[in-house]
């Protein structure tokens, strides 16, 4: 075999990739093909890119944005898909994978687990918690409602109405109630009666169907519109086993049009008892005051029989008080007296002048008053005035020694 023989066919890897998918392309233009979802990621393109494997093999899948629009549900990680597509060659990368336009999960429906990832995600940001559910009126008099004027839920809620309460205020918003345009009409009703104000209540319905019937009441835009509405809303969608998420989100749930028709209008005999019911509660209640007074009055006037009693109560208080005042001065009193007198015996004792009384005196040199105590202080000469117990004599130093003689001026 010559060696150059092979080399006129030789191609680029470009040229290789083309044909490769090119036969790929033409051999499997549409194909069905089961597997489970992995590796899954959207970028802000909006596409979205994932593995399709199963226990021995997989291929690399891509759901353009445009597409995506016709799914029902939400692409998860881990779900087993059933997926519809053309198998291609991504030309920078030389790898083959399936171009998927259509998807459905396997083992359950699409709207199902569309249905079930809504409910879930909604209840999580809390929009069925029961602190936002709204209280319906009492009486209302404006009711809304938004259904298919032709269908047979309108008809039912018309006639419990009228049966109930024929003069009430009714506005009907005809929207359609299944279909892609059903959704939409529904949130403009709904914003509609809020901008406008012109209803105490809204009831939001329709008959019974399958699911994708009642799938216009699963909507997102429409959940939201409900759980925004500041008029209360009673949803009454299908049967009473069909359950929507607009009633979930809804202030109440009827199980059908026409019991939600019943909810909002209460019968004539009904409305009667509750009145009859207040009246006698009413009544109840004022004969239990009036006792409570009667009593009380009772016992004011038992009080106040005789005032004397009470002056005579005070008059033997106030002769308590004095008594106990008195004693309590006296008692001081006595105590002051008691000191008084022990202080006016210690002042006596170490007065000056009461020992004067015995017989001394108290000498004191002149003019400066300086009291003697030696008669070494004086000089003869000098002035003394001598204090007695009576009086005062005035004398002069004739001798400075300690005899002393005294001569009176």
């Amino acid at each position: 075999m010559e060696q150059g023989s092979g080399k006129s066919h030789i191609v680029t890897v470009t040229q290789l990739t083309y044909q490769l998918k090119n036969l790929l392309e033409g051999t499997f233009p549409d194909v069905w093909v089961e597997g489970e979802i992995s590796n899954l990621t959207v970028p802000q393109s909006g596409h979205a890119y994932f593995t399709l494997k199963d226990a021995q093999s997989q291929i690399r899948g891509v759901l353009f944005k445009s597409f995506q629009r016709f799914l029902k549900f939400t692409l998860q990680h881990g779900i087993q898909v059933i997926c519809r597509g053309r198998v291609s060659v991504y030309e920078p990368r030389g790898e083959y994978q399936l171009i998927v336009d259509y998807v459905e999960p396997k083992g359950v429906g699409a709207l199902q687990l569309a249905y079930e990832q809504l409910k879930a995600r909604l209840e999580q940001e809390g929009l069925f918690a029961r602190e936002h559910k709204k209280p319906l009126p009492l009486i209302p008099q404006r009711i809304g409602i938004v259904t298919s004027p032709t269908g047979a839920a309108i008809r039912d809620i018309l006639r419990v109405i009228k049966r109930r309460h024929p003069r009430l205020h009714i506005l009907i918003y005809p929207v359609p109630v299944q279909g892609v345009e059903a959704a939409p009409a529904i949130v403009e009703a709904i914003h509609y009666f809020n901008g406008e104000q012109l209803v105490d209540v809204l009831i939001i319905g329709r008959g019974g169907g399958s699911l994708e019937d009642l799938w216009a009441f699963n909507e997102e835009t429409v959940v939201r519109a409900i759980h925004a509405s500041n008029v209360p809303i009673i949803s009454a969608v299908g049967h009473e086993t069909d359950y929507t998420i607009a009633d979930f989100v809804a202030d109440l749930r009827a199980p059908t049009p026409s019991a939600a028709a019943e909810m909002v209008v209460q019968s004539e005999e009904r409305f009667h008892e509750f009145i009859a019911s207040l009246e006698s509660n009413l009544i109840k209640n004022m004969r239990h005051q009036i006792n409570l007074t009667r009593a009380s009055l009772r016992e004011y006037s038992r009080l106040l029989t005789d005032p004397r009693r009470i002056l005579e109560q005070y008059a033997q208080h106030v002769d308590d008080f004095t008594n106990r005042l008195a004693s309590g001065l006296r008692q001081h009193v006595r105590r002051d007296r008691a000191l008084l007198t022990s202080l006016v015996a210690g002042l006596s004792h170490l007065n000056p002048l009461g020992i004067l009384s015995r017989g001394y005196s108290v000498t004191r040199k002149m003019p400066e008053g300086t009291i003697l105590k030696d008669a070494a202080q004086v000089m003869p000469g000098d002035m003394i005035k001598t204090r007695l117990h009576e009086g005062e004599v005035l004398s002069r130093v004739e001798q400075g020694d300690r005899d002393l003689t005294i001569q009176q001026p």
